[in-house]
């Protein structure tokens, strides 16, 4: 399986190097396919952040209803079966390795012919299992952006645009309206869209972009108080973790009200087991106490250092292992690092990953130029050592006395690819 992938750029490898912009390629592919999307409901989701818990708490609820749901998500952490998976009254499955290799069998010359990439390939394999299985309904995340993204040439029930901030902003533009209009691309003629969270600059662009499509456009920023009084306890018992989540929440509160979809407390508080859901502030230990989370942008982890400081305030010691890839806007992260910790910079394999020493020396020079005095830190280039130090160092201030009030804290995060190594690690 992993010998056919190979021959297809993949984003989380290659960086912009693997993107395709254009739809030609998969709308080919896809009309020889028969047009497996056609064949049942989607509802699309884009947004700079939080698309992936939105969609996967929309795919439980939708399930929980007693609809077969199919889920198209991304990136994957350990295994890419994990990007199509369905959920119904049996149970939750991921696209078993049979299904991939009989796609490949049946596409794979004509994939490298067109020539496809690594996401439209796993886009293509997704659409086609989800109506081989005779999913009712099929929740897609997009991949990037939105207007060019492979993902849009499905025609959904309902389209969802979480959120607007700096990311790729190389290839979806260097204002947050130009990033906005790309995201804006997944609103369809007539189709409601849900829009999660607005901004002065980013408003304007929906509602142009919705009154050009005549598509019912719904704030759910405005809409949502009087569900949000009645679901607003549901945030303390998610195993969703995160702060970050009360956006989200909201937003599929809007997205289920306008499907006319019933929220079921149960699948909203139990969504991350349901759906097999990591990396959104998981804890994956709890002596001592680690999180991970794949946040890895500005307007993202400036929600979780704000946590992480927020739990830290009494004196508890922050342990971090933190690492980017090189593609990012680094340092507008590294001015939001929490001011009291012990950081462990690292770098995940592959070329995308900035390596630790220079992460560590750009970190330096953001605390200097702010006049702030760096945390202790430590450059350890390997993921699973720089894990085994953090826990090490933990476990040594445990082992010291530290009162159990102040029990030291773990964070994992920078890098989807950071997360699944430190996962990979610790499960051995």
């Amino acid at each position: 399986m992993n010998s056919f992938f190979s021959d297809f750029k993949s984003f989380q490898t290659s960086g912009s190097d693997a993107y395709k912009p254009g739809l030609d390629r998969m709308l080919t592919l896809d009309r020889e396919a028969g047009c497996p999307h056609r064949r049942y409901r989607c509802i699309h989701v884009a947004g700079t952040n939080g698309k992936g818990s939105v969609s996967n708490m929309i795919a439980a609820c939708l399930a929980a209803s007693g609809l077969k749901v199919g889920l198209y998500t991304s990136p994957h952490i350990l295994d890419l079966r994990e990007r199509a998976r369905i959920r119904d009254a049996s149970g939750l499955r991921l696209i078993p390795e049979e299904a991939v290799q009989a796609w490949a069998e049946r596409w794979g010359d004509r994939a490298r012919e067109l020539p496809l990439s690594f996401f439209e390939v796993t886009t293509s394999m997704a659409f086609s299992w989800f109506a081989d299985e005779g999913v009712d309904v099929a929740v897609i995340e997009c991949g990037l952006g939105g207007r060019l993204d492979s993902t849009n040439i499905i025609s959904p029930e309902l389209s969802v645009i979480t959120n607007i901030g700096y990311d790729h902003c190389d290839i979806l533009g260097d204002t947050l309206a130009q990033i906005a209009s790309e995201k804006a691309g997944i609103i369809k003629s007539g189709v409601p869209v849900v829009i999660g969270e607005c901004l002065p600059e980013t408003r304007p662009v929906f509602e142009a972009a919705a009154a050009a499509a005549g598509a019912p456009l719904h704030l759910a920023e405005l809409e949502c108080p009087p569900l949000w009084e009645r679901h607003g306890e549901l945030l303390e018992a998610m195993d969703l973790g995160g702060n970050y989540q009360r956006a989200n929440l909201r937003t599929v509160l809007c997205a289920l009200s306008v499907l006319g979809v019933e929220p079921s407390v149960d699948a909203l508080i139990h969504t991350a087991s349901l759906m097999e859901f990591h990396g959104r502030w998981e804890r994956l230990l709890s002596d001592p106490e680690l999180i991970c989370d794949i946040g890895h942008n500005a307007h993202g982890l400036r929600w979780n250092f704000a946590r992480l400081t927020e739990l830290t305030e009494g004196g508890r010691p922050l342990v971090m292992v933190y690492g980017s890839v090189a593609d990012k806007d680094v340092d507008a992260v590294l001015r939001l690092m929490p001011r009291a910790a012990m950081i462990y910079f690292t770098n995940a394999e592959g070329s995308r990953a900035l390596p630790a020493g220079e992460c560590c020396r750009r970190y330096e020079d953001c605390c200097a130029a702010a006049g702030l005095r760096a945390c202790e830190r430590r450059v350890v280039p390997s993921v699973a050592d720089a894990l085994s130090a953090a826990l090490e160092y933990a476990r040594g201030l445990e082992n010291a006395g530290t009162p159990s009030e102040a029990r030291p804290l773990i964070y994992v995060g920078g890098s989807t690819y950071v997360v699944a190594e430190a996962i990979a690690a610790l499960r051995g």
